[in-house]
């Protein structure tokens, strides 16, 4: 028995903390790419990095764990996520 089609969701993450997006962003990228999912960087920052992501919701749950226990050298504080609507 197949499984119904999850409409894919948009939405908009942020992560605060203390970034450092020139080793940070291409890891979320990677990250991104492992689970399937769409994404677009909108703003990088030394303390902010905003991000849109398009896929199944349990794999944007999976992202966004991901990115709170990120790579060695940075400290996720929050990760805020909102809808897009289009």
């Amino acid at each position: 028995m197949q499984q119904p089609r999850q409409i894919p969701l948009r939405e908009r993450m942020t992560i605060l903390g203390d970034l450092d997006a020139s080793s940070f962003v291409p890891w979320i990228r990677r990250h991104a790419a492992k689970l399937g999912l769409s994404q677009d960087i909108a703003h990088t920052g030394p303390d902010r990095i905003e991000l849109e992501v398009t896929g199944p919701e349990e794999l944007i749950d999976m992202m966004e764990m991901g990115c709170s226990l990120g790579p060695i050298d940075v400290w996720v504080d929050t990760i805020e996520r909102r809808p897009i609507d289009d």
